[in-house]
């Protein structure tokens, strides 16, 4: 079985989703959305969209968010199972009819997200670091929220989520050392994140393990041997 993860350059660290797809048998290569050259999904089992802090609506990157558009919707017309993470859902958003923008609350930091699907993604305490939200697409199942927005959807065998079930303690020290003044404006107080990451990695890792799981074993491949 093979997985595409799509990431930037200098940000494609999967954590736990990683760790976990792998633990599921899944062979893992890496495309950077920030090089040239094509870009293409078909032939993957699973392809996850991880983060970004880039915005899908910044015209210095539009190229680069028109091409991964391109291939999602590509994706989406093949049956290709697609995960997408934070940035990455909110790119499916944009390229399968949603919309993207600015969120009236920034949320960075541990918070607690309603899920109307446990299973799938359950209630309590995941890691956010966003200041834009999406609007899903009109025909998605939009099954988990915040005060801030819709935070996960599925939309036949693609799933999206707002949230990071991936981070580890080490990816938020990275995120922390590299945040930005946006992060300040938002109140963001790495120390205690940093802390609180401590605190939940195991707690987390579980969480994040059985995500993936549910994402394979009812998003990507329902009623099949896999799943």
């Amino acid at each position: 079985m093979r997985a595409l993860l799509v990431a930037n350059r200098d940000d494609d660290d999967a954590g736990y989703v990683r760790e976990r797809l792998e633990q599921r048998g899944f062979a893992l290569e890496v495309l950077h959305r920030d090089a040239e050259g094509p870009l293409d999904m078909a032939g993957y089992d699973v392809v996850v969209l991880l983060g970004s802090d880039w915005s899908v609506y910044w015209e210095q990157v539009n190229e680069h968010v028109e091409r991964e558009s391109e291939a999602v919707r590509r994706a989406a017309e093949a049956d290709v199972p697609v995960l997408g993470i934070c940035y990455g859902g909110q790119l499916m958003s944009h390229a399968l009819g949603g919309s993207v923008e600015k969120a009236d609350i920034a949320e960075i930091g541990w918070f607690d997200v309603d899920s109307d699907d446990d299973y799938l993604a359950a209630s309590g305490l995941w890691f956010e670091y966003h200041i834009d939200k999406f609007t899903p697409p009109h025909d998605a199942e939009v099954f988990a929220r915040t005060s801030a927005g819709p935070q996960a959807y599925r939309l036949n065998r693609m799933l999206a989520i707002q949230f990071h079930p991936e981070v580890t303690p080490e990816i938020i020290r990275r995120w922390s050392a590299a945040a930005g003044q946006e992060a300040a404006d938002a109140g963001a107080d790495f120390e205690q994140i940093a802390r609180q990451t401590d605190e939940l990695a195991e707690q987390n890792r579980k969480r994040c393990h059985a995500l993936v799981d549910a994402f394979i074993d009812t998003v990507a491949f329902p009623g099949t041997a896999l799943g």
